[in-house]
């Protein structure tokens, strides 16, 4: 009873760490009204001038694998299906789908749905951040973290190397949710499966898959 009890907490300390939001200082610059309009745009999502706007750029983020784990008997899996589309700079005008994040114990399978609120890409990396809405039944996520906390996953994808996901963990109950778009470094290595991404193509080929 009581390894079952110490196997069943990794659930929770899998993605039980606290997530705090970076301040960063920005160097002086010239207020926004004195910057030509692509510059502006680049940091008011939406702000797109009205000669690109119809130029959008879509990001594709789909897959699912296992994931290394320390615990070889127990498997951690992460499955994602998300899109955003862009106009002009680095951030998203919409991003929408899910992802799922699971963990074996003994058999049992213990796992979260996302609703996807943020993805971004570069190259052959991603961020995607979600709102957690549905669990499987007695899942320590429902008594160990708030409802609708936001989670947050970064995906490594190059052509012909190993893949990694990071997943960020949760915030404590009651503690401000982790910043949308937000993730931590990928640091755990794709077992079995993979990804495929697609970083603002407006078309045409240039998946990856890793």
């Amino acid at each position: 009873m009581l390894k079952q009890t110490l196997r069943t907490a990794a659930v929770v300390a899998l993605v039980a760490a606290v997530a705090a939001p970076v301040a960063v200082a920005a160097p002086a610059s010239a207020p926004l009204a004195a910057r030509p309009p692509a510059a502006v745009a680049a940091l008011v999502p939406g702000a797109a001038p009205a000669a690109q706007a119809a130029v959008a750029r879509t990001s594709v983020l789909e897959g699912e694998a296992r994931l290394g784990y320390e615990v070889a008997e127990e498997a951690v899996r992460v499955t994602v299906d998300a899109r955003s589309t862009y106009a002009v700079g680095s951030i998203p005008t919409r991003s929408w789908g899910t992802f799922r994040i699971s963990h074996a114990i003994d058999g049992r399978d213990y796992w979260g749905d996302f609703e996807v609120d943020c993805l971004t890409t570069g190259g052959p990396t991603a961020t995607v951040t979600g709102r957690l809405v549905r669990t499987s039944a007695d899942h320590l996520w429902q008594t160990h973290l708030d409802p609708g906390t936001r989670m947050g996953l970064s995906f490594y994808v190059p052509r012909d190397k190993e893949a990694r996901v990071g997943l960020s963990g949760a915030t404590a109950r009651g503690a401000p949710l982790l910043t949308r778009c937000m993730a931590p470094a990928a640091d755990m290595a794709v077992v079995d499966g993979g990804y495929t991404l697609r970083d603002r193509e407006t078309k045409g080929p240039g998946d990856r898959r890793g």
